[in-house]
């Protein structure tokens, strides 16, 4: 379904607009399984500017999940250096970490990890919680973000109550709540149909369009069409790096699509 053009949750002003909102550079991760190191990233460097949407694709095993959890500071590189928004994450504590996840990032993940007693409105609102967001600011930003989404009515809703494609617009809602600067997706569309898919791809290029950074994992190429930057893993390492010349536009394939009954 179209979305009206977004005027609120827009992405924070940034103070310099060149800066890279990541910076990557020569990040290595290890793991210790066994007798056996697992190296899982091999000396991996790449930049993301303010405003890019990035499509990271790569078979099981690659490196792409390690580098996503790294990128969301879920995980720490073994040597390297992280930039977030200018500020190297390696240096942070657990607290610290905790909180710029709260208010940096937005998270999007393929099983939508909704609370199942918690209408969509609540669900919404949990990132909030955290931050100590006033309970009237907290409701006024999650009917805003669930509007964005297309679902303000269905705000009194349970997962239950909604379909797996609702489920996912109330988690990219929840991952707005915050106005965070980067939006993180782990494979957002692997539990929905094909049209579902796009419809999710057309919210994410809407909030792209008006200045979120966004960067998406997915093991399927049509999804990666939609980004406008490819990056593949192979082995630990990126094997390709590469503006999408012609990116894929989600509301003109929604055309082409059958609709369902959502």
């Amino acid at each position: 379904m179209p979305l009206e053009s977004p005027t609120v949750l827009t992405q924070p002003e940034r103070v310099r607009a060149n800066t890279p909102l990541i910076e990557v550079r020569e990040v290595k991760k290890d793991y210790e399984l066994g007798e056996t190191r697992v190296h899982a990233l091999r000396g991996v460097s790449v930049s993301i500017a303010p405003g890019e949407f990035v499509a990271i694709m790569g078979a099981s095993g690659s490196g792409k999940s390690t580098f996503m959890n790294i990128l969301g500071c879920l995980d720490l590189p073994t040597s390297g250096t992280y930039l977030l928004d200018g500020i190297d994450v390696a240096g942070l504590s657990k607290k610290e970490l905790a909180k710029i996840r709260n208010q940096k990032i937005g998270f999007v993940f393929q099983g939508f990890n909704l609370l199942a007693r918690t209408t969509a409105l609540e669900n919404t609102e949990l990132p909030m919680l955290y931050s100590r967001v006033p309970k009237a600011e907290r409701e006024r930003r999650a009917r805003e973000a669930l509007a964005l989404v297309a679902l303000a009515d269905r705000e009194d809703h349970y997962p239950s109550q909604l379909s797996g494609g609702q489920q996912q617009r109330v988690a990219i809602a929840r991952a707005l709540a915050n106005r965070p600067s980067l939006l993180l997706a782990d494979e957002p569309t692997g539990n929905l149909d094909s049209r579902t898919s796009v419809e999710v791809m057309e919210i994410m290029q809407r909030l792209n369009a008006d200045g979120l950074t966004i960067v998406l994992v997915t093991h399927e190429p049509d999804i990666a069409r939609f980004a406008k930057r490819e990056v593949v893993f192979r082995d630990g390492q990126i094997k390709r790096d590469e503006k999408i010349s012609r990116p894929q536009i989600a509301s003109e394939v929604l055309k082409t699509l059958p609709a369902v009954e959502d």
